[in-house]
């Protein structure tokens, strides 16, 4: 009896020690694997996400800047052309007297009102990257040539849009397209056998001027890939270096 007690006291002695050699391995592998990021590429997770942040803080910077200035929407790839419905009006009045340059004049207005938007976007667009977070960081980095804008517009465009209407909103009426277009709609309106148009001018306009300053934040993302003159940090140096190799 003594002899198996001894036996089974060295047996148990055993497994425990097999269990606690077990779960040290198994701590090992986890912690492997939480520093794969920093193995795979050479840069921290921390990193990485500083040089994206930057890279998109710069594109949004300087889209944001051009944009604003006076044709920067109306005399650039990103002017803002007047909603399909405004044909049939334009189509109306043009031949009313006071109407017959509605098309012009209201596309410079929406431009304007855009263009003067532009101007109060960029902090929204900051706080938005600066909560960015860097779960993602390397899948985006190694990505294609517009994932970090592609990420970008997928965690930001909804509320972004929702503080940006209403600044288009005032836009608008500070250079009176609001007032403008409704009182083109409400001549067009009168008019016999005609289908009531009432378009919401500052959803379109703000849609329009959101997807145009994406377009520049893609812009800058591809010069930054592309172009290594454009990365005028180290970090950006340091950062898109790894995607050079990809």
């Amino acid at each position: 009896m003594a002899l198996n007690s001894v036996n089974l006291d060295h047996m148990k002695k055993f497994l425990f020690l097999m269990i606690a050699l077990s779960m040290a391995i198994a701590s090992c592998a986890q912690f492997s694997k939480l520093k794969l990021p920093k193995l795979s590429t050479g840069l921290s997770i921390e990193e990485i996400g500083g040089g994206l942040k930057e890279a998109l803080n710069n594109g949004i910077s300087k889209g944001s800047d051009l944009l604003s200035q006076v044709d920067g929407y109306y005399q650039s790839p990103y002017k803002i052309f007047l909603p399909a419905e405004a044909t049939n009006v334009i189509n109306k009045l043009k031949m009313v007297p006071g109407f017959n340059d509605l098309e012009q004049n209201l596309t410079l207005r929406v431009n304007r009102a855009a263009e003067l938007a532009a101007q109060k976007a960029k902090p929204i667009f900051v706080k938005a990257i600066k909560e960015m977070t860097f779960q993602d960081a390397t899948n985006i980095l190694m990505g294609a040539d517009t994932s970090a804008t592609f990420y970008l517009n997928q965690h930001t465009y909804a509320p972004l849009y929702s503080e940006f209407q209403p600044i288009i909103l005032d836009a608008l009426n500070e250079v009176h397209a609001a007032d403008y277009w409704e009182t083109a709609v409400t001549a067009y309106n009168k008019i016999p056998l005609v289908k009531k148009t009432n378009p919401k001018l500052d959803d379109y306009v703000a849609a329009q001027a959101l997807n145009g300053l994406f377009a520049m934040i893609a812009k800058e993302e591809i010069g930054i890939r592309k172009d290594i003159s454009l990365r005028t940090s180290d970090l950006l140096k340091k950062v898109f270096a790894k995607q050079d190799k990809k």
